[in-house]
């Protein structure tokens, strides 16, 4: 084993409160009509019925932001003709990119400090160049080699081309390499059908430090 590759979201850290506490809160300065229960609700069924932005040659558009405004016009699609989307959409954009507004795992330093050394350390995501701030405002900046998000890339999990993306970076095959994630498509499906290990990451089933048992 030579590299260790980790998805982001779910695996190493997660959002302190949920998306529709978040999209509340933004949505109060814009004179909003909605609580973060119900926005809660709508935006994991959203969520699960949009399709991933279309692969590309190279990266995507203004890094996504023209998916994620669709997505969030959806969840607020009942909205009283006083409420601006276009005014609430960049606020709300980067609302998700403030300081503490993410959080690591407990385990996630322990681990990684205990990886550093033992193996090369990346990141694949379905991510956004949000994903960059948000690593460094929680001092991992200079903990990965390399940080493959999907918006850069063109391509989402479980597409072998950010896999392949990853890999090429790194220089090294996909047999050297295990796959940590929390996602049974995403990230162990389309980890496994690049050739790497996976490290099934099932909270609170288990944690990272699991991954120190496996290695």
């Amino acid at each position: 084993m030579k590299a260790v590759f980790f998805d982001a979201a779910g695996t190493l850290l997660h959002l302190q409160k949920g998306v529709g506490w978040h999209y509340a809160q933004v949505a109060e300065r814009h004179g909003g009509y909605l609580s973060a229960e119900t926005l809660e609700s709508r935006f994991r069924t959203v969520w699960s019925v949009t399709q991933p932005a279309p692969e590309t040659d190279g990266p995507r558009p203004d890094d996504d932001r023209g998916w994620w405004r669709t997505l969030v016009a959806r969840v607020f699609s009942d909205a009283p003709p006083s409420f601006d989307l276009d005014a609430f959409f960049p606020d709300v954009w980067e609302e998700f990119a403030r300081p503490a507004v993410w959080a690591l795992y407990p385990e996630t330093l322990e681990v990684l400090r205990a990886l550093s050394g033992r193996a090369r350390l990346g990141v694949v995501s379905n991510f956004d160049g949000r994903l960059h701030r948000i690593l460094s405002q929680l001092g991992l900046a200079q903990t990965f080699e390399h940080v493959v998000v999907s918006s850069e890339v063109g391509a989402d999990k479980p597409s072998p081309k950010i896999f392949a993306n990853a890999l090429e970076r790194f220089g090294v095959e996909p047999s050297d390499v295990v796959f940590v994630g929390d996602s049974p498509e995403e990230d162990w499906a389309g980890a496994e059908r690049a050739g790497m290990q996976v490290f099934r990451l099932e909270r609170p089933g288990n944690d990272l430090r699991g991954l120190l048992q496996m290695l």
